[in-house]
C-alpha cells in the first residue's frame, strides 16, 4: 500500500500522529511501545509512522531486532516558518495599533 503525500498540516491533522509526536517528545520509543499506546492495527500504527517518517517529523533507526522511532527537526522547521509569517504580521498590526492610540491620547 503506498503512503500518501501530505502537506505538513495534514499530517499533524491526524490526531494519532500528533499523540505520537507527543510521545516521541519524551523519549525514543520502539514501534511497538509506540503502539502500545493506540487502540489500533500494528498496520495502521505503522502507516502513520511512515507519513510521519515521510514528511520528516521523525527518524527510525534499526537497532538489533528493535526499529527505535525519534523526533527530526526538519518536519518542524516548515511549521516554524509558517508560524513566524504571522507572528510577524500580528506583531505589525499590535505595532501600528499601539502608534495610532498613543498618538490619539491628550499629552
Amino acid at each position: 500500500m503506498a503512503i500518501p503525500t501530505l502537506d505538513t498540516f495534514q499530517v499533524i491533522g491526524d490526531p494519532s500522529r500528533r499523540k505520537m509526536l507527543m510521545l516521541l517528545s519524551e523519549d525514543s520509543l520502539t514501534i511497538n511501545s509506540l503502539a502500545d499506546n493506540f487502540d489500533m492495527s500494528r498496520p495502521a500504527v505503522s502507516k502513520h509512522i511512515k507519513i510521519l517518517e515521510t514528511a520528516g517529523f521523525i527518524s527510525i533507526q534499526d537497532m538489533g531486532r528493535e526499529r527505535y522511532c525519534t523526533l527530526k527537526q526538519d518536519g518542524f522547521k516548515e511549521l516554524q516558518a509558517w508560524l513566524s509569517y504571522f507572528d510577524q504580521f500580528w506583531a505589525s498590526k499590535l505595532k501600528k495599533l499601539e502608534t495610532l492610540l498613543n498618538n490619539k491620547l491628550p499629552n
